[in-house]
């Protein structure tokens, strides 16, 4: 595992070179909170840092051009603020909740963003489908499940070569129990960028996993396996 510190001050420079979008995209989020119940994080400070800087943290692990998929969007986080600050990246958006995908599309129309795709299914799902299933180059994924589980919903939907970045807590213990599960799952070698968000706002980890080779069939199992009887 590698440990790194995050430059903030250059994350700062590049939100505030795009701080209208992100001021359509907060409000938007405060305006349409109560019906879709995207987030616990209303104050402004709050979720500059916590969401949108967090976000950002990760942008550097995204190559030029990537195509990315993010596995629960809930209210676009990281995908939306990556997008924001990366015309480059093309998104495709999953998310199981109808309501939250018809805030993701409102979203990418108010906002102004373009090659981002909503797609309103399950993971487990989407991985077994071949027009899907290993043709990323990136998958992310915040705040979703434990490590050995995203694993198996993120995974199967990297190409060989591709990576599979999870943003986390304080994720060791994850790190460690999803071993297993990111050999089995075409995995290999798992780095660790661990940093500490501004004002004292927690520690945050990155954990980015290089696709070595082909997931195999079986996976991802679906019907909830992934979350009921984890790979250990």
């Amino acid at each position: 595992m590698v440990k790194k510190s995050v430059d903030f001050a250059k994350i700062k420079g590049i939100y505030t070179e795009n701080t209208e979008k992100f001021r359509i995209f907060r409000n938007l989020i405060l305006e349409y909170q109560q019906k879709y119940n995207l987030t616990t994080i209303l104050d402004e400070q709050e979720m500059l840092i916590k969401h949108f800087y967090d976000s950002l943290a990760g942008e550097v692990l995204f190559p030029y051009g990537a195509e990315v998929v993010e596995i629960g969007s809930g209210a676009g986080f990281p995908s939306i603020p990556l997008k924001i600050v990366r015309d480059d990246l093309r998104f495709t958006l999953v998310e199981s909740t109808g309501k939250k995908c018809d805030f993701l599309k409102t979203a990418v129309k108010e906002i102004g963003l373009k090659n981002i795709t909503v797609c309103n299914v399950r993971a487990e799902e989407l991985g077994k489908d071949g027009k899907f299933r290993e043709t990323f180059d990136v998958c992310c994924a915040r705040a979703v499940a434990r490590l050995n589980t995203l694993c198996e919903y993120c995974l199967p939907l990297v190409k060989v070569g591709g990576t599979m970045v999870a943003y986390k807590g304080k994720a060791e213990e994850e790190i460690s129990e999803a071993e297993k599960a990111v050999a089995l799952l075409g995995g290999g070698k798992t780095e660790a960028l661990f940093y500490e968000l501004p004002d004292g706002a927690g520690e945050r980890t990155l954990v980015c996993i290089g696709k070595i080779k082909h997931t195999p069939p079986k996976y991802p199992r679906g019907n909830g396996k992934e979350r009921k009887n984890p790979i250990l």
